[in-house]
Formats: C-alpha cells, sequence, structure tokens
C-alpha cells in the first residue's frame, strides 16, 4: 500500500458469481489487511431461504447490511466482499464509512451462470436467484465505484483492483 494512502476500506462488490470472495481475500492479501465475506454474516434464516432458492427480500437484508455496517466502523481497514446490489445498501454502508471505496466486479449473465454452474457445496442455487440478482443490482455509476470487468482471468482482475487504489486523490480519502 502506498505511503500516501489512509489504511483502506473498500467493499467488492457485484452479483454471486462475479469473483467476489476471491478476489477479496487475494486484494486483502496484497494490501496486508483483514477480509471478510458479507455471506458470513447472514442469518440461519437467510441462509436456509438462498439454499431453498428463494431471493432475499429488503426486509430479509436490513439486519445483515447493520451488521455489516457495524463490522465497517470498526475496523481500522478491511476488504468486504459484498453484492451491494443496491444503491440504498451501498448508501447505508457508506453511512457508517464515508471514505469507503467500492470495486465492481461486472460481469454478463452468462459469464456468471457458467462460473456458478461449476460451483459447488455452496447456498447460492440455481438460474432463478442469479436472474433475481441482476433484476435488483442498480450498477454503480462512477462516482460510486471503479467498475472492474470480470472478463479477464483474476490475476487481471484483481492487478486493476490494486490499480484503482493506488491512483493518488481516488482512493485516499480525498475525492468520493
Amino acid at each position: 500500500m502506498p505511503e500516501w494512502m489512509t489504511p483502506p476500506k473498500v467493499v467488492v462488490m457485484g452479483v454471486s458469481g462475479c469473483g467476489k470472495s476471491l478476489i477479496g481475500a487475494r486484494l486483502a492479501r496484497e494490501l496486508d489487511i483483514a477480509f471478510f465475506d458479507a455471506d458470513d454474516f447472514h442469518s440461519a434464516a437467510n441462509v436456509q431461504k438462498m439454499a431453498e432458492g428463494i431471493p432475499l427480500t429488503d426486509a430479509d437484508r436490513a439486519d445483515w447490511l447493520e451488521a455489516l455496517a457495524g463490522l465497517l466502523a470498526r475496523e481500522p481497514a478491511l476488504v468486504l466482499a459484498c453484492s451491494a446490489l443496491k444503491r440504498r445498501y451501498r448508501e447505508q454502508l457508506r453511512q457508517a464509512v464515508p471514505a469507503l471505496r467500492f470495486l465492481y466486479l461486472e460481469g454478463d449473465f452468462a459469464t456468471i451462470r457458467g462460473r456458478l454452474a461449476g460451483r459447488h457445496d455452496h447456498y447460492f442455487k440455481g438460474d432463478d436467484m442469479l436472474r433475481s440478482q441482476f433484476a435488483q443490482l442498480e450498477p454503480p455509476g462512477v462516482d460510486e465505484a471503479v467498475a472492474v470487468s470480470i472478463d479477464q482471468p483474476p490475476v487481471r482482475v484483481l492487478q486493476r483492483c490494486v490499480d484503482a487504489l493506488s491512483a493518488p486523490g481516488v482512493y485516499d480519502g480525498h475525492r468520493q
């Protein structure tokens, strides 16, 4: 991490299957800071719903978002893998940490569907849930996040994320 950069608080966001956990964990390792996966903060009821192929509602996500906001406020620096599908979810997280940075892993339905088809031992199931995530996704604008295409090898996605965080004036707390 460059000396001029304040300890980052970063959310790696996108729909399920875009690589949030993989890239987030690697980014945290690269930055030598803590990594958290927002999936670990879901209630047992939410996990059960998703395992049954039932998309979560805003009400289902309310306590989860509150827990994540608390985590973001407590930790001195971290990378959080979190879907953050809607602008209001991102705003709620940013209320806890105004300098919070978002990296949006962007990909199309077919690419992500192919990745999800290869997953085993994960509660996220079915095309309906993925369609639901794309339907709920409010892609962040350039004022909210840096978009990184996942249509490239993970090492390049990671490098693009590191570059975005390393650019002076972009992710050092001076510019939202």
